[in-house]
């Protein structure tokens, strides 16, 4: 096959060409460097693809795209889950679906450093320096404190081993999590409010699904110290934004650290965007050169082995 077409959505930094080896592939391959929102603008877009690549959960593919897909047979997310992919409505159509592999310590290094930066405030302190004011406020060490881990798997292990390193306390829950497990990572396993009641550092670490949307809501937030942070580099639809925003607003939370929205890219006008003692991030937490190359790198991998016939990372089984 060498008239294959590639298109490559959301490739925002124009960086996805340069992470891999394309040339190895019989194809031509297009890159689309601006998140197109419209589903009519999107299916004109990929008309012509053989195969499309996905960049996380940056755009939806549901069914109503995908039917208007008639040349469309692969397509590859990167990570191993896309909760904006309709799988059923791809294999109905026989539209393979494969993932690849993720470097979570990116997210772990990120999370820290929006600890760091919303507990001292340095995106503050960085701007009244700018504005010619010498230490404009005071910051709030880790050490001795307690954080609060909402999921406790790879990535949320990691964080307790960080933590440790910091001397700080951990406690974590999840749905399922057992005291032997939490203990295994240095964790103290706890129920979800007194967790939300006794961390300085509350960091969600857990998968969007109809059991955890809205896990954290006005209620939860309302159990917090009014001296807690709250970090969210997980999915967005877990907290609830509007709450999230009143709590900071009304000063019941002592801030918060973001990288993860309810629409993204962010809308300028996003009521998050302009509450109070907030760091927040355009989700780039998988977002280094690393995981850029592990992403594409395996993409390719992905494309080669479904034209050999023996395909990857399969995530659905089409119908033939």
């Amino acid at each position: 096959m060498t008239d294959l077409r590639i298109v490559v959505l959301d490739d925002y930094l124009d960086a996805v060409t340069g992470s891999a080896d394309w040339s190895v592939l019989p194809a031509e391959v297009v890159t689309i460097n601006r998140h197109i929102a419209g589903e009519d603008e999107l299916v004109a877009a990929l008309a012509g693809a053989d195969v499309v690549v996905a960049t996380r959960e940056r755009t939806r593919l549901g069914r109503s795209v995908l039917e208007k897909l008639p040349r469309l047979r692969l397509l590859v997310t990167t990570g191993m889950r896309n909760a904006v992919i309709d799988l059923d409505a791809a294999a109905e159509r026989g539209v393979l679906v494969c993932g690849t592999r993720g470097n979570k310590r990116s997210t772990v290094e990120l999370t820290w450093g929006l600890i760091l930066a919303v507990t001292r405030d340095i995106p503050g302190q960085q701007r009244s320096l700018r504005e010619g004011r010498w230490q404009s406020s005071l910051g709030v060490g880790l050490g001795g404190r307690t954080l609060g881990l909402l999921g406790l798997g790879d990535i949320g292990g990691a964080m307790a081993r960080i933590a440790r390193a910091f001397e700080m306390d951990v406690i974590a829950w999840s749905a399922h999590l057992t005291d032997e497990r939490a203990a295994a990572h240095g964790a103290r396993r706890v129920e979800k409010d007194e967790l939300m009641a006794r961390a300085d550092v509350v960091s969600i670490h857990l998968v969007l699904s109809q059991r955890t949307r809205g896990l954290v809501g006005a209620r939860e937030l309302g159990l917090m110290q009014p001296t807690a942070y709250l970090v969210n580099t997980s999915r967005a639809g877990i907290v609830d934004t509007g709450a999230l925003v009143a709590a900071l607003r009304d000063g019941t939370i002592a801030g918060a650290a973001v990288d993860v929205f309810d629409v993204e890219p962010v809308p300028p006008d996003a009521d998050l965007l302009g509450a109070p003692r907030t760091v927040l991030t355009p989700h780039i937490g998988f977002v280094t050169a690393e995981e850029y190359r592990l992403f594409y790198g395996d993409v390719v991998e992905d494309i080669s082995a479904w034209l050999a016939g023996s395909p990857v990372r399969t995530l659905n089984d089409p119908e033939p």
